[in-house]
């Protein structure tokens, strides 16, 4: 009787089969054979079907199937501030520099580092003893020639009676008037000179010429300072009011000109970099006479009190001005708004829970709002969280409304629920999502 040797790879068994419907020999016998190829079929089944209520899973996970649980905002009406955002620099009204005017030794400095002056307070003092003396020669330099003047006019009177007798030549006379006024230009001049030594001398007392606050001293006491040095002995900055300096596009001329030539007052806020604290409110002071072609911006001043010191010199700060306000509008939040291949649009959420895609126009923004300008009535319900899972039609479970998943209403499953269903061992599991042991 022939054989056949077949190769069984499963079990790995060399298996002799009889022709003409002969006994299998194998180790266990039949048994052990259908019990490995039981085995397989399981594996072949567990491959084929756990990948598709994996992905059945995922779908119900993402609402592919159910109602999207979304966040939703009503369309309200209220007034929106039409406002321009610029990055500004904090520029003081006055910044002045103290540098000595005449040559000497500091004598004393009158003021702390960081305190606050009021115009006419003395700063430091120079020693004055050598212009005080070049005010005393100046000053006898005048009384002489003050007394030569008033000789040389007693000398004139007595002449012109001597000319009116033909006592004298008309050439005497004529060179005595000549003397009195060269002895009056010499006393002229010597009144300058006073004048002169005088400023001097008070150059010696540096006092401040703005109200502001003093910052750290160059110059100690004892030291010789000189006319023309390049760093000065303080600087003295003006703190209120205190000025921004800002760039705008030079689209915006017109919309912020109307409302300069028409003399409305418009506010400006001054904002940290982060642009979430305000730091100052204040006003529109002036804008610049040209737009700078390099830029293609153009310069405004706006003022703030600073009663509080919020704002320091040379900050940079983020400045919103408000150009014009629009009363009732419709707005929605910001994050309503959608953008796609038809431009933006927002789900608007019907009576049924299902939403639909409108088209809408959009006017300026105002903080988290945008103003509609077209495609929204007040009291429509958009949707403001979950919007990348939606398209039109799509029914959507809003916040405070029963249900239990979020895809199908029903728990989901848990992967450990699967496969242990799929290894029970009478083959009985649940059936669907929902299933268990």
């Amino acid at each position: 009787m022939s054989e056949q040797r077949i190769e069984n790879s499963l079990a790995g068994y060399t298996v002799p089969v009889r022709s003409q419907g002969a006994i299998r020999y194998v180790p266990g016998g039949l048994r052990t054979l259908w019990i490995l190829l039981a085995v397989v079929l399981l594996g072949l089944l567990l491959w084929a079907v756990w990948p598709s209520q994996s992905a059945q899973t995922n779908a119900n996970a993402m609402g592919m199937n159910g109602p999207v649980p979304v966040g939703v905002a009503m369309a309200t009406t209220r007034d929106v501030n039409v406002t321009l955002d610029a990055l500004g620099a904090v520029t003081p009204l006055a910044t002045v520099t103290v540098k000595p005017q005449v040559s000497g030794t500091l004598k004393s400095i009158n003021f702390k580092e960081g305190q606050s002056v009021r115009p006419g307070d003395v700063l430091v003092e120079i020693d004055p003893r050598p212009y005080q003396a070049a005010l005393d020669q100046a000053k006898g330099q005048l009384a002489r020639d003050q007394a030569q003047l008033d000789n040389s006019k007693v000398d004139l009177t007595r002449y012109q009676a001597l000319w009116a007798q033909n006592a004298i030549s008309q050439q005497i006379l004529a060179t005595q008037e000549a003397t009195v006024r060269t002895n009056a230009g010499t006393v002229e001049a010597d009144k300058a000179a006073v004048e002169a030594a005088q400023v001097n001398l008070g150059y010696c007392t540096i006092t401040s010429p703005v109200a502001g606050v003093v910052g750290l001293r160059q110059v100690d006491v004892g030291n010789y300072v000189q006319v023309g040095v390049t760093t000065g002995i303080v600087v003295v900055t003006q703190m209120q009011p205190m000025s921004v300096l800002f760039a705008l596009p030079e689209d915006n001329i017109e919309a912020v000109m109307q409302q300069v030539r028409s003399g409305t007052t418009l506010p400006v806020d001054a904002y940290d970099r982060s642009q979430t604290t305000r730091l100052a409110s204040g006003t529109l002071s002036t804008v610049d006479n040209e737009v700078d072609p390099t830029t293609g911006t153009w310069k405004a001043r706006a003022l703030f009190d600073n009663s509080r010191n919020e704002l320091f010199p040379s900050q940079f700060v983020n400045i919103r001005l408000r150009v014009n306000i629009l009363r009732d509008q419709i707005t929605v939040p910001s994050a309503a708004i959608q953008r796609g291949a038809s431009g933006t649009f927002v789900f608007v959420v019907g009576s049924d829970n299902t939403v639909s895609m409108k088209n809408v126009t959009l006017g300026p923004t105002d903080g988290d709002n945008v103003d509609i300008a077209n495609g929204l009535d007040a009291g429509q319900k958009v949707v403001v969280d979950g919007a990348d899972r939606l398209h039109d039609g799509s029914s959507v479970l809003l916040p405070g409304a029963k249900g239990n998943s979020p895809a199908t209403g029903t728990a989901a499953p848990a992967k450990g629920h699967w496969h242990h269903r799929h290894h029970h061992p009478n083959g009985e599991g649940g059936s669907g999502a929902g299933g268990g042991p």
